[in-house]
């Protein structure tokens, strides 16, 4: 197993502190799209999509709006309440939009590694999760064109996180039983605030 490192998939609490508050406000506006942990739509299978429109490509790009305000590096349908088969990545700040529709894994590795994820629909929470670090995925994008991609590191896990949330798979769900009660006691006490 490879050393443990951490993943920042959102903005943590102290980061937030020192963000202007233009950009804290675009955060806060974002993560109000965001269903949250207890929502039952995030233990939900999506449905494929067949209708490649204009009114898909127009949540794609609503979809990496969000995703970008809300400082995360990817977002799935199911986490806006949608119950399509898409999500959306970008793992660096100027790397291009990922967009895979209907994804479908080829291949993953037998090579895994541990590492911390945090989720934008469990604000707060941070689990150990281990995953494979290299996968293949075949998907379209948003206009029905054929995608394959190979991705490794923290590509390959971003978008193995998506894809749980298309088939209702939690980081919660990933994580060991000690760190999914610790995660679990963190989302408790968010509620009660």
């Amino acid at each position: 197993m490879a050393e443990e490192q951490t993943v920042q998939p959102e903005a943590t609490e102290e980061h937030q502190e020192r963000l202007d508050p233009e950009t804290r406000a675009r955060r806060e506006g974002a993560l109000r799209h965001v269903r949250m942990y207890g929502d039952p739509v995030l233990r939900s299978r999506a449905r494929e999509i067949e209708v490649f429109d204009a009114a898909l490509a127009d949540e794609v790009q609503r979809m990496a709006k969000l995703m970008d305000d809300a400082l995360g590096i990817g977002l799935a349908a199911t986490q806006l309440g949608v119950m399509h088969r898409l999500l959306v990545y970008r793992v660096e700040p100027d790397a291009p939009l990922g967009v895979l529709v209907n994804p479908e894994f080829e291949y993953k590795s037998d090579d895994v590694e541990t590492l911390e994820e945090g989720c934008l629909s469990l604000p707060g929470v941070g689990v150990e999760v281990e995953r494979p670090i290299h996968v293949r995925v075949r998907a379209t994008d948003e206009r029905g064109a054929p995608v394959v991609v190979e991705a490794s590191g923290l590509e390959a896990r971003v978008i193995q996180h998506e894809v749980d949330h298309l088939d209702g798979v939690l980081i919660v769900d990933r994580t060991t039983p000690e760190g999914r009660r610790e995660a679990l006691s963190v989302l408790r006490q968010t509620a009660a605030m």
